[in-house]
């Protein structure tokens, strides 16, 4: 008896379509990613050894309070929101761009108060921002001119 011998074929996997849907998961990715550009603002950390300097008559001073809370001038803003500085700085600048600004944070005060206080001036087009600190051990402020 002769039996008859099956042709096995060679199997093939067609990887063809998991290549285009790699493609396509990729090309989906690079679409949909979004690519948010920070803005940086450079800042160079004042040191306190300077030597105080005089008091501008035409300055504003910012006040950032150990609760976030800020005073422009004295004058103590509603709330805490960039908005509300933005606005008062604008009601004491009077569209005048070139006036000092003196920067003055309780050395509790957080991060983030100083750093928006700095944002909002940045974003008002005010140049002249100085920075007040205090000598180790000392009483008496130094401003630091950026």
């Amino acid at each position: 008896m002769k039996f008859k011998r099956q042709i096995r074929e060679d199997l093939n996997i067609n990887i063809t379509p998991l290549i285009d849907v790699v493609f396509l998961l990729l090309i989906f990715f690079m679409v949909t990613t979004t690519f948010t550009r920070e803005t940086r603002l450079m800042v160079s950390l004042p040191e306190a050894e300077a030597t105080p300097a005089e008091a501008l008559p035409d300055q504003i001073e910012i006040t950032v309070s150990r609760n976030g809370s800020y005073t422009i001038n004295g004058r103590t803003l509603v709330n805490t929101g960039i908005d509300t500085l933005k606005r008062g700085l604008e009601e004491i600048a009077a569209n005048d761009r070139s006036i000092a600004i003196l920067l003055i944070a309780d050395a509790e005060a957080t991060h983030q108060s100083v750093v928006t206080a700095m944002d909002g001036i940045g974003q008002m087009g005010f140049s002249r921002l100085s920075i007040a600190t205090q000598k180790p051990g000392g009483s008496d402020p130094v401003t630091e001119t950026q």
